[in-house]
């Protein structure tokens, strides 16, 4: 490695405790002269850099937070020209002034539209220097500051979707949980009524004998059904509260579509329009959160339904397929788009379900965008325009796929690729 020289000197003047507030100036020129003449002039202002040569000057500005730097045109070896770009490589917030003697107008214009911010004739008036290079400072801190506020946007506006996603999915399950004490209501209220019955059967009585005996019986093998149906809908509502994919118990995945059904049987979406969900032959399972995968044909079934006024159907059945899929069939199209193709653990057997609407198709201008977090063609009283993004996220969590295609006129269909267990 090089061994520190003179030129490589940074002059911190520290005495008075302000170099830590100091700006960075570098300086680059194959003569000493000019060198050692902006070194004078700028000594107490900046911490000063100084090299011979645009390598040397790329090291430092590798190694430094460099604010400004000062450049001549014409050196040796590298050209000025070709520093600026290797400067604005490193930090394309360094401020470049270019020093010239000679040199062409195309050569200027070339350096400005390289991020060059002034340029000075040699030899320089002291005072349109120290100008030039406030200017550049300045212009430096300015860049500092609004790319600062544009990180603290950025990061406010993640923390916005980040919230309102959150209140999305809140929202949703909340309407799945709903389901659950629907589903559990059902045989509480079988059992209530039968302990009443038998209540009323036995009355003051001691003992129970011949048709009574019967009678009671016949109702506690009821109530001990209803018992079991009331467990197993706890149990595996508590399960799917387990947030880590790789934690999640398999699914039963007609399970879920009876648990879809009660959920939309009563949902305003689907007015007078047509449901039918068909459950699978034989039953599969799945390692994803079970909340989630109703919420993803929740969704999708919601907005098959609201994506026309007019009467229409929506479908949701599956199937099971041994081999992985063949993804180089699935290309993106104004008719079909495939999600997380890269993330998709495409390993057989996979379960295949769809969502099929019979509405008007999703127009080729607005495909590439529905799955965009707040995009909606909905009213506000419709759509949060955040459905399909949450069915993305969710999609991609459980190292799934989801193909869509669509025909103007002819509806549109969502399959969902998820590997089984």
């Amino acid at each position: 490695m090089q061994s520190p020289s003179p030129l490589d000197t940074i002059s911190k003047s520290a005495a008075n405790g302000a170099a830590p507030q100091k700006r960075t100036l570098l300086i680059v020129d194959d003569e000493e002269g000019p060198r050692q003449s902006l070194r004078v002039i700028f000594k107490d202002e900046y911490n000063l850099l100084m090299a011979n040569d645009g390598s040397r000057a790329i090291e430092l500005a590798k190694q430094n937070k460099i604010d400004v730097a000062i450049t001549d045109i014409r050196m040796v070896g590298m050209s000025g020209v070709e520093l600026l770009e290797h400067l604005k490589a490193v930090d394309a917030g360094i401020e470049v002034i270019m020093l010239t003697a000679y040199e062409t107008v195309d050569t200027l214009r070339l350096a400005l539209r390289l991020g060059a911010c002034d340029y000075l004739n040699k030899p320089f008036d002291i005072s349109t220097m120290r100008k030039a290079v406030a200017s550049a400072m300045e212009r430096r801190s300015l860049g500092e500051e609004i790319r600062n506020n544009g990180t603290q946007l950025q990061e406010l506006q993640k923390e916005l979707q980040n919230q309102r996603m959150s209140e999305e999915i809140t929202r949703s399950r909340g309407e799945i949980y709903a389901s659950i004490i629907h589903d559990i209501n059902g045989p509480l209220t079988v059992i209530s009524g039968f302990i009443q019955l038998m209540s009323q059967r036995i009355g003051p009585g001691n003992r129970v004998e011949g048709e009574d005996l019967d009678f009671i019986k016949d109702r506690l093998r009821t109530i001990t059904r209803q018992v079991t149906n009331c467990i197993e809908i706890s149990r595996r509502y508590l399960s799917f509260l387990r947030q880590n994919s790789e934690e999640n118990p398999p699914v039963g995945v007609n399970h879920i579509l009876t648990d879809l059904h009660q959920l939309l049987r009563v949902h305003p979406a689907v007015k007078d329009n047509t449901l039918q969900i068909e459950p699978l032959a034989e039953d599969v399972t799945v390692r994803i959160n079970g909340t989630d995968l109703i919420q993803i044909l929740l969704n999708l079934a919601v907005n098959g339904f609201q994506c026309s006024p007019e009467k229409h159907s929506v479908e949701i059945k599956g199937r099971h397929q041994t081999q992985p899929l063949d993804l180089s069939q699935f290309v993106d199209s104004a008719e079909e788009r495939l999600i997380n193709r890269e993330g998709f653990k495409n390993t057989g057997p996979l379960l295949a379900l769809s969502v099929k609407d019979t509405g008007p198709g999703i127009p080729p201008e607005i495909l590439p965008r529905i799955f965009d977090t707040y995009f909606t063609t909905k009213s506000a009283s419709q759509g949060t325009g955040l459905g399909l993004n949450v069915v993305q996220r969710l999609v991609k969590e459980a190292k799934g796929a989801m193909h869509v295609r669509t025909r103007k006129g002819e509806g549109s269909t969502f399959a969902l690729y998820l590997p089984t267990v």
